[in-house]
């Protein structure tokens, strides 16, 4: 399967870097061109103001945006993803420095799920990533955290399986975080929601 990877300018990155399997098309949004420079890899398209990056990056696959806009460095660069027809977005170095920006792209998660689409925001452990009326699957881990939230005011038919803490058909409201610090207990786990979208953190 055919994934776009996306690489921005946040301050948090994985120990290990591991790139989805198949084909992949790279884009670095501003800053995010450094990290891939210090992996040794190309992108395939360059996107941002230059507010993280300070200089004009050489080759034509640059696409150089205004300072004074409505979006993110890296809603653009999804914009030229699914330009190029994915549907599946991994971006690393979109959390930590300004929260602002992390927040603005667990939103951007949001609306990629709300299209149909898919996107994996990767930080230093864990991943963060959204379903709407739908579902994803986890694999097994021995431990660590798994939280689940409304994105939606209201989230109906909530579902959680192989987890310490099970739902079954159950409603989350947007404001009230019932489905934070559930935890791996060794089995696949299975989240999914009938109506509405819901963010979801892991770690990995």
């Amino acid at each position: 399967m055919s994934v776009c990877v996306i690489f921005g300018a946040g301050s948090e990155l994985p120990e290990k870097i591991v790139l989805p399997d198949g084909e992949r098309y790279i884009i670095a949004a501003d800053g995010g061109l450094k990290t891939l420079e210090r992996l040794g890899l190309t992108p395939d398209h360059i996107v941002g103001d230059l507010d993280s990056l300070y200089e004009t990056p050489s080759g034509e696959n640059f696409t150089r945006l205004p300072h004074v806009k409505d979006t993110t460095d890296t809603f653009e660069a999804v914009r030229i993803g699914q330009a190029h027809g994915f549907v599946e977005f991994h971006i690393f170095g979109g959390t930590g420095g300004r929260l602002d920006h992390t927040l603005a792209n667990i939103q951007l998660a949001a609306m990629l799920s709300m299209q149909g689409q898919r996107a994996f925001v990767y930080g230093i452990n864990y991943v963060i990533t959204a379903v709407t009326d739908s579902g994803i699957s986890l694999a097994a881990r021995p431990d660590g955290f798994v939280s689940v939230f409304a994105h939606s005011d209201v989230c109906s038919g909530v579902s959680i399986s192989g987890l310490m803490y099970e739902l079954n058909d159950t409603v989350l409201k947007n404001d009230f975080a019932l489905g934070v610090s559930n935890e791996f207990i060794g089995k696949p786990a299975e989240i999914s929601v009938k109506s509405g979208t819901l963010c979801i953190y892991y770690e990995v």
